[in-house]
């Protein structure tokens, strides 16, 4: 099940893979902006984070994206406010639903896109945090607004899809529904200023 990228027409990617079936599969190679694009269609995500003694939690949010940023906003005196205070690193999966009304009546899985982010959080009073609620709109109640905790997700490394652009019979097959993206190097600032640090 192999898989390869090459230089397609005009420079573009192209994703080659071995299929489980060996017949040879080329399709174009998935971009940062197409996965941005499916991230920002969906609205709930898994969110795993590590607690102070390094223990794993995993828990679902509701997100907007902003600027290429994930936005979540938890209560202050959440686990998840608490834990990302202490450890920025998160995990994110996102479902993306596949089929249309088919998906109803069919048991066809969701595309998934997961990627280990920098999490930083605001407090409720300080000036992004409220900046950031504004592009959250009716999904935080005005009367959790002024106390919310305000987590922004920067993905760092690359995003991992399954079943993303790709025919529903292809799912199926792990060699060709599956891809990896690099994130932009542009858009996560925060790990340079790790690895400048480290």
């Amino acid at each position: 099940m192999a898989r390869r990228t090459n230089a397609g027409p005009g420079g573009e990617g192209q994703a080659e893979a071995i299929g489980s079936d060996g017949v040879r599969q080329i399709r174009p190679q998935l971009t940062a902006e197409q996965v941005w694009r499916a991230v920002s269609r969906a609205s709930f995500a898994v969110l795993g984070h590590v607690t102070p003694a390094g223990e794993p939690r995993s828990s679902g949010v509701v997100y907007k994206v902003a600027g290429h940023r994930m936005v979540v906003a938890v209560a202050s005196e959440s686990w998840k406010a608490r834990h990302i205070a202490a450890d920025d690193r998160v995990a994110v999966t996102v479902t993306v639903r596949r089929g249309g009304i088919l998906s109803l009546i069919a048991p066809i899985p969701p595309a998934t896109i997961s990627f280990h982010g920098t999490a930083i959080a605001h407090p409720a009073a300080s000036p992004r945090a409220r900046s950031v609620l504004d592009a959250l709109g009716s999904l935080i109640p005005a009367e959790r607004r002024a106390s919310a905790t305000v987590i922004e997700i920067v993905p760092v490394g690359a995003f991992v899809t399954y079943g993303l652009d790709v025919p529903l019979l292809k799912m199926r097959d792990p060699a060709v529904a599956r891809a990896r993206v690099p994130v932009p190097a542009e858009e996560n600032p925060h790990s340079e200023q790790r690895a400048q640090t480290a």
